[in-house]
């Protein structure tokens, strides 16, 4: 009880010491938003010190309780400690993705180590573990709901992954790739960030812009040189080349997994996720690849035949055949031959306000939900907008944010995530923050920001992930909102993805940035037309990246490796065309080397099984079916992670999900 006295008085002498630090008390502003205007860089790392501080007392209080362990006194008090913590990381690890200046990132290679060392002191506790343990023993008999169960389920999994149950020796090295990896990652993440901006820099294109310009670029020379600069990036043997990192990865994620009894990281990462186990996924992206493959080489011959007319009007030499820098060119050709469908005709349409006020006007139909723009809020850049969320009876959902353009501090891609999680604390239901990141066309002098018919897509895709984590009604922030196994999170996602281009959604937002006219029926009907349009490529680029994945997490050794030498082996055993390469090569596939889809970037694929089953429910019932849109919302939306992904899917559906739904929907 002293040593906690102790702690208790030095976090409170650090906190007077430290009155200034936004990050020691609540946000006092509207609705919770992080006080963007009040925080500087220099509170981070004192803030992420006291907060470890903070979270390590409640840990030892939680240990010296001198009561007999119950969920209250255990799980429950472990679920509300280390609020300043979790107040300084969101915001840190969310602005060093989106806005990441060169001190911040300085910043975040500091915090790493210190979190990593303060997460492997809970988890390697054996104190606090004998406490959960002692729990988790009599789950069944403790009188819990189900998602207290599975909020206990996952403290106790922590313990276990992290070698709770190995010697000191092997818990020590366990910290030492812990945090190496740490930081491994981060590194990983900013040598990209510089070689986008270096790609971008050369032609003048961001890594965003990258799909529109090839497409549109007639120059085949300069389609070429673009081309081998996009897909060598973090492959040029400067200072930021990845292939020492990637290799230097894989050995310790080998390490790791050995040390914890599996065979592979894929083995190790799977064993809590649908999928189980790598052999489930392997027979499943075989299953997909196979058919992809055959449909990509239809449409070469289709892109070959165009091509030849090129030849023909001597703009190509002879023998000319399609090769990986072509293909987004003649595809487009391909497009406006077989369906009259140009993308300079539909973009016109898609003014990114326009498609956002869609996604909101969708959601209103299908779960009530009332959106209000919120004016003098703070922000972290300038270019972010925050909408209020109540329900349909004006109770308050949560705050979205978006922050749609790109620029030279903002990693490439799209994504969710939270600044404030969705919990109870005390009674309270904490309502979430969320943001939704996008790196669309900025407006010009003279145009607005216009969107792609994939970057329409990909609003109400990321839109599905926000709704995930506003609409959670979750007690435990452990389980709440996106907190679910990997390959569960993408159906909130790509299920909105359905609606973008139906009829009658686009109807209420699809309009002429310069005349407000109505997307007209003859366009409608070259999207729909063209819907499946190109599938066959778009299929076996995903597939092949996550394959890839699979092969370099299925490693049983990375002594000698060579990453490219493995990376084009992996390729030729899994049947990929010369014609088209992974969407991700390895030295720039952050999803598995900086992000959290290690072994898991197949969940785009195994929860499209989900997505497409879900849909055709609404097909048949009506695609704005108040009751199934409730039935999802309720069953699966405000869910989080508070009971089995499969078991909640059940319940919405009434039914194992159909796996012909994903070639179905691909027309495959």
């Amino acid at each position: 009880m002293k040593k906690i006295l102790l702690i208790t008085s030095i976090i409170m002498a650090a906190v007077s010491c430290n009155t200034n630090n936004p990050f020691l008390t609540g946000w006092d502003t509207p609705y919770g938003i992080p006080d963007f205007t009040q925080i500087q860089e220099k509170h981070y790392i004192p803030a992420i010190e006291i907060g470890i501080r903070q979270q390590q007392g409640e840990i030892d209080a939680i240990i010296a309780n001198p009561d007999a362990p119950t969920f209250e006194n255990v799980v429950e008090a472990y679920e509300r400690s280390g609020a300043i913590l979790d107040r300084v990381s969101m915001v840190l690890f969310n602005i060093s993705e989106s806005d990441a200046t060169e001190s911040l990132q300085k910043i975040v290679e500091e915090a790493l180590p210190l979190i990593s060392v303060h997460s492997d002191n809970i988890f390697m506790n054996p104190y606090f573990f004998k406490k959960v343990e002692a729990l988790y023993s009599q789950i069944d008999e403790l009188g819990l709901n189900q998602e207290q169960k599975m909020t206990l389920k996952k403290l106790y999994d922590a313990f276990v992954k992290n070698g709770i149950a190995l010697g000191e020796a092997e818990q020590a090295r366990m910290r030492e790739i812990n945090m190496e990896l740490s930081s491994l990652g981060n590194t990983f993440g900013n040598n990209l960030l510089a070689e986008n901006n270096a790609f971008a820099e050369e032609f003048g294109v961001s890594v965003s812009e990258y799909g529109e310009a090839m497409a549109a670029t007639e120059d085949r020379a300069v389609r070429e040189k673009m081309f081998k600069a996009y897909a060598s990036r973090g492959n040029n043997g400067n200072e930021y080349d990845n292939k020492e990192l990637i290799v230097k990865m894989m050995a310790l994620r080998i390490e790791k997994a050995n040390l914890l009894g599996y065979d592979t990281p894929a083995a190790m990462i799977l064993a809590d996720k649908m999928a189980g186990d790598p052999q489930t996924v392997d027979t499943f992206l075989a299953s997909i690849m196979a058919p992809a493959v055959e449909k990509a080489k239809e449409e070469i011959a289709d892109m070959q035949l165009v091509m030849d007319e090129d030849i023909k009007a001597g703009l190509l030499p002879e023998g000319s055949v399609i090769e990986p820098w072509d293909w987004a060119y003649y595809t487009e050709k391909v497009r406006k031959a077989k369906y009259a469908l140009d993308e300079e005709q539909t973009k016109p349409y898609f003014q990114m306000e326009n498609v956002r006020q869609g996604v909101f006007d969708l959601t209103t139909k299908l779960f009530g939900l009332q959106y209000e723009k919120l004016e003098d809020i703070p922000v972290y850049h300038p270019e972010v907008e925050g909408f209020k969320v109540t329900d349909a009876d004006g109770s308050l959902i949560g705050v979205i944010l978006t922050d749609y353009f790109p620029r030279s501090t903002k990693r490439g891609g799209a994504w969710m995530t939270n600044f404030v999680n969705q919990e109870v604390l005390d009674g309270e239901d904490i309502r979430p923050v969320i943001v939704n990141v996008g790196n669309f066309a900025k407006p010009t002098e003279d145009k607005p920001s216009l969107l792609t018919l994939d970057q329409v897509e990909t609003l109400f895709h990321e839109f599905g992930h926000a709704l995930h984590g506003l609409l959670s009604q979750c007690t435990y922030k452990s389980v709440s909102g996106t907190s679910v196994a990997r390959d569960f999170v993408e159906l909130p996602s790509q299920i909105m993805e359905n609606w973008a281009f139906q009829k009658e959604v686009l109807a209420g937002y699809a309009r002429h940035y310069e005349t407000g006219e109505v997307i007209p029926d003859s366009l409608v009907a070259k999207i729909e037309a063209a819907a499946n349009f190109n599938q066959g490529f778009m299929t076996t680029e995903l597939a092949a990246a996550s394959i890839l994945d699979m092969k370099w997490h299925e490693l049983t050794s990375a002594e000698g490796l060579d990453p490219m030498a493995f990376e084009e082996a992996a390729c030729k055993e899994m049947g990929l065309i010369d014609e088209i390469i992974p969407r991700y090569r390895s030295t720039y596939f952050a999803h598995i080397f900086s992000g959290g889809y290690s072994a898991g970037y197949y969940s785009y694929l195994w929860a499209e099984v989900l997505d497409k089953d879900a849909f055709e429910l609404f097909m048949q019932k009506g695609i704005f079916d108040k009751e199934t849109a409730m039935s999802f919302r309720r069953n699966v939306l405000e869910m989080g992670g508070s009971d089995e992904p499969m078991d909640l899917y059940r319940r919405f559906r009434g039914a194992d999900p159909d796996s012909g739904a994903l070639l179905r929907g691909r027309g495959l």
